[in-house]
């Protein structure tokens, strides 16, 4: 048994593939495709992204991180949900805000225009949870230059959503900015600034009422965004386990106001584990071993989470030959849309 928080998460209910299944399958750890003679390659923490002239390939890997590393161990079929549900809100989302997304040719990966991203994550929180917590446990009120009201407990509803920006940092942790930071160091256009504010703002109500439909509460989020030819766009995925943290609806509002633990579906779990295992990215703290179960018990999580918010059943991708399937069915796309 792991040391999470199980909450209302029912391993023998939402049980989608064989454990055995699972421990045989490798994951998708990395990739190293040869697309095009002049493409340019960038590996982020769970994203491959090749470069081809003015096109993205995206390719979502099996990796998990937390605490900005990496895990030693990949989540099957983990890449394939994330690439799923991130197109499946892109396009919910189109009339709200242009995005980058082109196709999907395969299960794992997402293709489309080449943006110059902004150097800043547009991070919205609506309750009190996760880094926003942890520093008003210590005592903080403000945060990123954002006031957060005194009397608030673990998973409070803030008054307003609240936007608390962080840098985009290639190696190592983002960092908690300010607006007026951001601004005064010249790392967004003021009028793209304001355009990107606007956009969260705009999503994340989107967000929360597709969450709410679906008997769930989004909690926070972070949304990215690019310039494409001038305009404001939203690019990377959105309202995935990865980049945002769900509670149930159900049993909200009792379970706060006996001061109780929320039942959530995302990967703050992960976190919890690690932090139970001694582990929160300092230095000199050691990644702990991930042990089979869990390994397990997150490739069902996601799995679960994806089916909630697109009230849809999961379709497990033949992970056989997967490198091939993906080199194949990009190489394809790219060879019918020239």
């Amino acid at each position: 048994m792991t040391g999470c928080t199980i909450d209302a998460y029912d391993k023998n209910q939402f049980v989608n593939f064989a454990a055995q299944e699972v421990l045989n399958m490798d994951g998708i750890q990395t990739t190293d495709f040869y697309f095009h003679p002049e493409q340019e390659v960038y590996h982020g923490k769970v994203r491959d992204v090749y470069t081809i002239g003015e096109r993205m390939v995206m390719v979502a890997s099996d990796r998990i991180s937390a605490f900005d590393h990496i895990l030693p161990r990949p989540i099957p079929y983990k890449g394939q949900v994330l690439n799923q549900m991130a197109a499946f809100f892109l396009e919910a989302t189109r009339d709200i805000v242009p995005n980058w997304m082109e196709a999907c040719p395969d299960p794992n990966v997402m293709i489309g225009k080449k943006c110059i991203p902004q150097r800043v994550e547009m991070v919205i929180r609506g309750y009190l949870a996760g880094h926003a917590w942890r520093q008003y446990k210590s005592g903080e009120r403000v945060l990123c230059g954002v006031a957060m009201p005194d009397g608030m407990r673990e998973s409070d509803k803030f008054p307003e959503p609240i936007i608390t920006p962080a840098t985009k940092a290639d190696e190592g942790h983002d960092e908690d900015i300010t607006r007026e930071d951001i601004l005064s160091r010249g790392l967004v256009d003021p009028g793209h600034y304001e355009r990107m504010e606007r956009y969260t703002r705009a999503l994340f109500a989107r967000g929360t009422a597709m969450a709410e439909a679906r008997g769930l509460i989004l909690v926070d989020t972070k949304y990215e965004f690019g310039i494409y030819q001038d305009e404001v766009v939203l690019i990377d995925e959105i309202h995935t386990p990865d980049s945002s943290r769900y509670y149930y609806l159900e049993g909200y509002a009792e379970r706060q106001q006996r001061g109780e633990h929320q039942k959530q579906l995302s990967k703050e779990f992960v976190r919890e584990w690690l932090m139970d295992h001694g582990f929160q990215g300092l230095e000199g703290q050691i990644m702990p071993d991930m042990p089979d179960d869990f390994v397990i018990e997150i490739s069902e999580r996601y799995i679960h989470l994806y089916e909630l918010m697109t009230g849809t059943t999961f379709e497990k991708a033949d992970y056989g030959q997967v490198l091939d399937r993906i080199r194949h069915n990009v190489e394809a796309y790219l060879g019918s849309s020239q």
